[in-house]
């Protein structure tokens, strides 16, 4: 293979390298969990302590306040703890704007007689110029504009959280993963950001609207995904030619 040829076949090898290669003919792989805050956070959360076999016990009561009986609070507190998040975003927007301007002027000044001034002025003027009438302007300008916008969204999603930081003014930051692989498509989700424990139901739930800094990401990666996006290279080429 000549040299020129070499030459023009570097820069699409360079791009091909580019792609992930190793999942051809596969299925997307999940990502590793462990590294995490969630997972760290699981696994550095407090254990029970050992109970007494000695001790008292009033497990057989209704109306202990721990969270494994019948009637005690299941809600998340600490870190550690899973919550359950519900995405339900059913949102329209339509905006119109319209605005115009119009505006004009003009201007003329002429001193035809000021002690003999102008006459003395216009000998030495070119033909046809005269300090008569020194300035003459007119301007107009007129400007519209129009804008409009529409959206429709709708989201209905469920996914579980974990606490993973407890701040010192008791607001809990969460964060949760959710991965669902069907055939070589993978959709993903994840959800973090800061909730109060008031704002917790006692079904151990809360919605999306209370979250503060919320993040909330929907995607997928998988073959279709990669289909309906631009090849590497058509996406240089749109950030590097300036037509």
């Amino acid at each position: 293979m000549t040299a020129p040829k070499l030459t023009l076949l570097a820069p699409a090898l360079l791009l091909a390298a580019c792609s992930d290669l190793s999942q051809v003919g596969r299925a997307p792989e999940f990502s590793p969990l462990e590294g995490s805050f969630q997972h760290h956070s699981l696994y550095s959360s407090p254990m029970p302590e050992n109970a007494d076999p000695n001790a008292p016990t009033d497990a057989s009561s209704l109306w202990t306040g721990e969270t494994d009986s019948l009637l005690g609070d299941r809600r998340a507190a600490q870190r550690g703890d899973i919550m359950t998040v519900v995405i339900e975003i059913d949102d329209k927007a339509e905006i119109s704007n319209s605005s115009g301007r119009s505006r004009s002027g003009s201007q003329n000044m002429a001193m035809p007689s000021l002690f003999g001034i102008p006459q003395r002025l216009d000998a030495s003027l070119p033909d046809g110029a005269s300090m008569a009438d020194a300035v003459d302007t007119s301007s107009n300008s007129t400007f519209s504009g129009n804008g409009s916008v529409s959206r429709k969204e709708k989201l209905t999603l469920r996914i579980a959280v974990t606490i993973v930081e407890e701040l010192p003014n008791g607001i809990l930051r969460i964060e949760g993963q959710q991965e669902v692989r069907v055939n070589n498509e993978l959709r993903e989700l994840t959800v973090t950001g800061y909730v109060r424990p008031a704002d917790i139901s006692r079904q151990n739930e809360i919605t999306y609207d209370k979250i503060a800094g919320a993040r909330i990401s929907y995607g997928g990666r998988g073959q279709i995904t990669e289909v309906q996006q631009p090849r590497y290279g058509q996406q240089i080429s749109d950030i590097i030619l300036p037509f």
